[in-house]
């Protein structure tokens, strides 16, 4: 597969999104800005969120709904971007409107049922318009808040809790069907797949962990952000063994290499949909690939 550099220098990308007009737009975590790059590698700034914006998708009304997880982490020093030790006081993180013209960012949620949203990460849409969210969860080295899986409306009037005590909840995905929503635990590599009864309603289930492991990874592998495919395959960027990793929704898989150990997102577009953009952000990287199948078009563009 050939790997071709779109643009290099950014601050720790995530979250990218292939907008109709050819730009990516995705955020710089340690920058704490939402990016635009351009086909020839331009970057410009469309919002200074501060705190820690980690996920990104566009809703119905053509916005940038940004999770922040709030400034989780500090930076180690040098010139690979890699997450530190966590702040002195951590008070959790938010979830974003930010208007692509203007640039002028909206908090909607900063909290469910009284409890503040530990580290927002991850994010997409139903095509009825509401959105599945991850929350990270957090540490201070010692203690860790757990992190969540969440269904929230984009007009700021509701937000539910679906799945709680989750160690590392990260990428989110739904089905070509919107039948299934997948998770990433990101600390544990393993990928988990929850029925849905109707749009932002979870199936019950008897499972310890509220649903059906897809796979967990072997050695030290974990897993972060995520993109499905038409054909309903997910993938998932891999932390420390660097690059995609693409599963069956029977649980096999196959490991794509990107040449970042810190591989964290994996987005599509393009007229047939095998165009897919892939952040690498330790190096600071955004690479463009032809992916060998067509990505799932998402509910809505920009």
């Amino acid at each position: 597969m050939q790997l071709d550099l779109v643009a290099e220098g950014l601050w720790f990308p995530e979250g990218p999104i292939s907008m109709a007009d050819g730009s990516i737009v995705l955020v710089e975590i340690r920058r704490g800005t939402l990016t635009r790059v351009t086909t020839d590698g331009r970057r410009s700034t469309i919002a200074d969120l501060g705190g820690g914006p980690n996920g990104a998708a566009i809703g119905p009304d053509g916005a940038v709904y940004v999770c922040n997880n709030g400034g989780a982490w500090l930076w180690r020093e040098g010139e690979v971007h890699l997450p530190g030790e966590a702040p002195a006081e951590y008070r959790g993180g938010s979830i974003q409107r930010v208007d692509l013209t203007s640039g002028r960012a909206t908090t909607l949620y900063d909290s469910c049922d009284g409890k503040p949203l530990n580290s927002p990460n991850d994010i997409v849409f139903d095509r009825e318009g509401g959105f599945w969210f991850t929350c990270l969860g957090q540490t201070d080295g010692e203690v860790r808040r757990l992190g969540a899986l969440y269904y929230a409306l984009p007009d700021g009037s509701k937000i539910t809790r679906w799945r709680s005590g989750v160690n590392s909840p990260n990428g989110v995905g739904l089905s070509p069907d919107e039948k299934t929503v997948y998770m990433a635990d990101c600390l544990l590599g393993r990928l988990l797949a929850y029925d849905l009864k109707g749009p932002g309603v979870m199936a019950d289930s008897d499972s310890p962990v509220g649903g059906r492991v897809v796979c967990t990874l072997p050695g030290l592998q974990w897993l972060d952000s995520l993109a499905v495919e038409a054909g309903g395959r997910i993938c998932v960027a891999t932390i420390w063994n660097g690059g995609i990793s693409v599963f069956e929704p029977s649980g096999a898989y196959e490991h794509v290499a990107f040449p970042d150990l810190v591989t964290t997102n994996i987005c599509f577009g393009g007229t047939d949909m095998r165009d897919a953009w892939v952040t690498c952000s330790s190096t600071g990287r955004l690479y463009h690939c032809r992916w060998p199948r067509p990505g799932l078009r998402l509910a809505f563009n920009g």
